[in-house]
C-alpha cells in the first residue's frame, strides 16, 4: 500500500505504529485473497454460504445431510434418530473428500424427527449434535438433539432504514415476562415490542438467541451457532418477532457470540470429530482462562468459513439488521485483555495482539456491509483498540460503532466511592466526550452487565433498600428524591454526550429494581429476579411511572431534533466545576445541568439565538418539584437559575 492510511491523519499519535496498522491491512487482504483464491467464489458473500451446503437440505427427489469431520481417526459416520429407531446402520454417510461426509436419502426429509450424528472415532462410538443444526431441543437427560426443521415463515415487511441515531433497547426474550417463567418469542412480539416502540427506541438488540445449554450463561456460552434458542420457541416464531418489529419500524440486532464457545462435548463444537483443533486452538491457547470456554482458531480457513457463513445465515434467513459482537477485547489479544490497563498505544500493537482475530473481524465487517450496506455493526471492546470503528480502507477494523464501556464504569465508581459533592464536572465532560478520532460510539449509563447478580442497577445503587418502602407517590424520602433526580440527570447527560447512539437495558428505562439472577441451584431455581416487573411502570401509585415518562421525553429529543450525532456543535460548552454546573450546545439544543446536591445555582453565557424550553427534569410529570428553575434571555445572553439536581433542555431558534 503506497498511500498513507487515513487513520494516521485522524490520529497522528499512531505514526510510530504505522507498520502495525499496515500489517493488519496486509493480513486482511492476503487472507481474503486466499479464501477466494482460484475458487469459483468472487466475493466473501459467495464464499460464506456454508449453511446452504452443510446440514440438512431437501432437494427435489431426495434430502441430503453433510458434515465436516476432518479427523483421519473418523472411520464411519452415521445419522441416527427416532425416524430410524436410533439405528444409523441404514443411514451411513460417505466420505467425499476434504473431511466432508455426505448422506443422500430418496424422498422427503422426516421433519420433526430428533436426530444425532454418530461418529466412529478410533473405534469408539461418539454421539454429537450436527454442527449446522438450525433447531435443537434439550432432552430430559440434559443432552441436546437436533429436530429436523425447515422454517416456513414468509416475511411480509421491509427492513426499516435508520434516519436518526440508533436508540438501542437491549433485551432478553426469556426474562421479558412479569410471570415466573421463561418468556417466548411470540409473547415478546405481542407484549414487549409495542412497549419498545412506545418508549421511543428504534433498534432492539436481542441477547441469548444462539442456542446455549446453560440458561444462566445469559446466552454467552453457545453450543449451536446456527440454532435459534428453543427455550423461547420455534425458528418461525423468532422470524415472526423480527418481522413484527420491522412492521413497527424497529431494527433488530443479534448479540452474536464469535469470541468463544461452550466447552461441552456432545452438544457443542468441542471435540466434534475427536480433535480439539478442528475448530479451536490446540492446548492452552484454546482455553479461556477466565470463562472456562473454548477459543476459535481464526487463522484456519475452515473456521473462518464456519463463522462468516454464520453471520450471513442470520442476515439472510432471519433478516437481522446487524450485530453487536460480544467479547471483542478477548479476541484482540493473546492474554484476552485480562488485567490490562491499555494506558499507552504500545499495548495495542505488540506480540500480544492476535492479528488472526483482528483479520477475522475485518473480514466479518466487510462481509456484513457487502450483504447489507446499512447494517449496524457494534464492537464490545473495552480496550479501545484504535480504528475499531473506522472503515477498513482507512486502516480500521470496519465496525460502525464501539460501545462506550468506560461510561457505566465511571458512574458506578462515582456512586460507590465518591460523594455527590466530589463529582468533577470537567472530568465528567471529558469522560463522556473523549473518543478515538473519527470513531462513533454507543453511549450508555448501564447495560445488562450492571444488572447482573453481584452488581446493582443505577437505581438500586442510588436508592438501595429504600426502593422497597418509599417508591409510592405518597411517601416522603430524601433518599428516593435524590435517586429519582440523579437517575434522570445521569441518563440525560449520558444520552446527550456519551456517543453517537444510545443503549438501554430492558426495564432500566423506568428504574427496574433489584438485580438480575437466573434460576440456578444457588437460588433454589427461582425466577424471582429473572423477569421484568412491567406493572411497576404503569401503576399510578408508584414513582416508576415518572422515570418512564422522562425516558420517553429523552428519546423524543432525538426523534425531533436528530442531535445525538451532531458533535461539531460541542465546541460550545460551559462548566462551573465548584457549582456542579454543566451546559453545552448540541445541534439545535442547549442542555444545562445543576448536579449540586443542595443549592440552586446561577450561570449566564451567550447563546446563538432565541431559546424555547423543551422540558425541565424537575417537572411534576417527571416526579420533580418544579417549576423551580427559571431563565431569562437578555439579548444573546441567557441567565439561568437551576434548582439542585435538575436539568433544562432548550431549543435554539436562529
Amino acid at each position: 500500500m503506497d498511500k498513507k492510511l487515513k487513520i494516521l491523519e485522524r490520529d497522528p499519535w499512531l505514526e510510530p505504529y504505522e507498520g502495525d496498522l499496515l500489517h493488519r491491512v496486509f493480513e486482511y487482504e492476503r487472507t481474503k485473497k486466499r479464501l477466494l483464491g482460484d475458487k469459483k467464489e468472487k466475493t466473501l458473500a459467495e464464499f460464506a454460504q456454508g449453511y446452504k451446503y452443510f446440514g440438512f437440505h431437501q432437494e427435489k427427489d431426495s434430502w441430503v445431510y453433510r458434515e465436516w469431520a476432518p479427523n483421519p481417526g473418523v472411520s464411519q459416520v452415521f445419522l441416527a434418530g427416532d425416524f430410524n429407531d436410533w439405528d444409523g446402520a441404514h443411514h451411513e454417510l460417505t466420505s467425499i473428500g476434504a473431511g466432508v461426509w455426505e448422506l443422500r436419502v430418496p424422498g422427503k426429509m422426516p421433519l420433526g424427527s430428533r436426530v444425532k450424528v454418530q461418529l466412529i472415532i478410533d473405534g469408539q462410538r461418539n454421539w454429537r449434535v450436527p454442527t449446522y443444526a438450525n433447531y435443537v431441543e434439550q432432552q430430559p437427560d440434559t443432552t441436546y438433539a437436533q429436530v429436523l426443521y425447515q422454517p416456513t415463515y414468509k416475511f411480509k415487511h421491509p427492513q426499516p432504514k435508520l434516519a436518526e441515531a440508533p436508540l438501542i433497547y437491549e433485551a432478553h426474550v426469556g426474562i421479558s415476562s412479569e410471570d415466573f417463567k421463561i418468556n417466548s418469542y411470540a409473547e415478546f412480539a405481542r407484549d414487549v415490542l409495542p412497549r419498545i416502540k412506545a418508549d421511543g427506541y428504534n433498534t432492539i438488540q436481542l441477547m441469548a438467541i444462539q442456542e446455549h445449554p446453560l440458561y444462566s450463561s445469559f446466552g454467552y456460552q453457545v453450543s449451536s451457532f446456527y440454532a435459534a434458542s428453543s427455550r423461547f420457541g420455534k425458528p418461525d416464531e423468532l422470524m415472526a418477532l423480527i418481522d413484527e418489529a420491522h412492521r413497527l419500524g424497529l431494527r433488530v440486532l443479534l448479540d452474536v457470540v464469535h469470541s468463544h464457545a461452550v466447552k461441552n462435548v456432545g452438544d457443542g463444537l468441542n471435540l466434534f470429530d475427536g480433535t480439539s483443533y478442528q475448530f479451536f486452538h490446540e492446548g492452552a491457547r484454546g482455553d479461556h482462562p477466565a470463562w472456562n470456554t473454548k477459543l476459535f482458531n481464526y487463522g484456519k480457513d475452515e473456521v473462518i468459513h464456519f463463522l462468516l457463513s454464520n453471520l450471513q445465515f442470520w442476515l439472510d434467513v432471519y433478516k437481522f439488521d446487524g450485530f453487536r459482537f460480544d467479547g471483542v477485547t478477548s479476541m484482540l489479544y493473546m492474554d484476552h485483555g485480562l488485567g490490562s490497563s491499555f494506558d499507552s498505544y504500545a499495548k495495542y500493537f505488540s506480540m500480544n495482539t492476535d492479528v488472526e482475530a483482528v483479520t477475522y473481524l475485518m473480514l466479518a465487517t466487510d462481509l456484513i456491509h457487502d450483504l447489507k450496506a446499512d447494517a449496524t455493526c457494534i464492537a464490545e471492546d473495552m480496550s479501545a483498540m484504535p480504528g475499531m470503528a473506522l472503515p477498513i480502507d482507512e486502516g480500521g477494523v470496519g465496525f460502525d460503532y464501539r460501545l462506550s464501556m468506560g461510561v457505566p464504569d465511571y458512574w458506578i465508581k462515582q456512586l460507590k466511592t465518591r460523594t455527590d459533592e466530589q463529582l468533577d464536572m470537567t472530568g465528567l465532560y471529558w469522560e463522556l466526550t473523549t473518543r478515538r478520532p473519527g470513531e462513533k460510539n454507543i453511549g450508555y449509563a448501564e447495560s445488562h452487565d450492571q444488572a447482573l447478580v453481584g452488581d446493582k442497577t443505577l437505581m438500586f445503587w442510588l436508592a438501595d433498600a429504600e426502593m422497597y418502602w418509599s417508591m409510592d407517590i405518597h411517601s416522603q424520602s430524601l433518599v428516593i428524591d435524590r435517586a429519582m433526580a440523579l437517575h434522570k440527570l445521569i441518563r440525560l447527560v449520558t444520552f446527550s454526550l456519551a456517543g453517537e447512539g444510545y443503549l438501554n437495558f430492558i426495564g432500566n428505562e423506568f428504574g427496574h429494581p433489584e438485580w438480575l439472577d437466573f434460576p440456578r441451584p444457588g437460588n433454589g431455581d427461582s425466577f424471582q429476579h429473572a423477569r421484568r416487573q412491567w406493572s411497576l411502570s404503569t401503576n399510578p401509585e408508584l414513582r416508576y411511572q415518572y422515570l418512564l415518562a422522562f425516558d420517553n421525553a429523552m428519546t423524543k429529543l432525538e426523534h425531533d431534533f436528530k442531535f445525538i450525532e451532531q458533535t461539531d456543535s460541542l465546541r460550545q460548552k460551559w462548566i462551573q466545576n465548584d457549582d456542579k454546573l454543566l451546559a453545552f450546545q448540541k445541534g439545535e439544543l442547549l442542555i444545562a445541568f445543576n448536579f449540586h446536591p443542595t443549592e440552586m445555582k446561577y450561570m449566564s453565557f451567550d447563546v446563538p439565538g432565541k431559546l424555547a424550553l423543551v422540558f425541565d427534569s424537575d417537572d411534576a410529570k417527571f416526579g420533580g418539584f418544579g417549576p423551580r428553575s427559571h431563565f431569562k434571555l437578555e439579548g444573546n445572553t441567557i441567565e439561568l437559575n437551576l434548582a439542585s439536581r435538575t436539568a433544562m433542555v432548550f431549543r435554539i431558534k436562529k
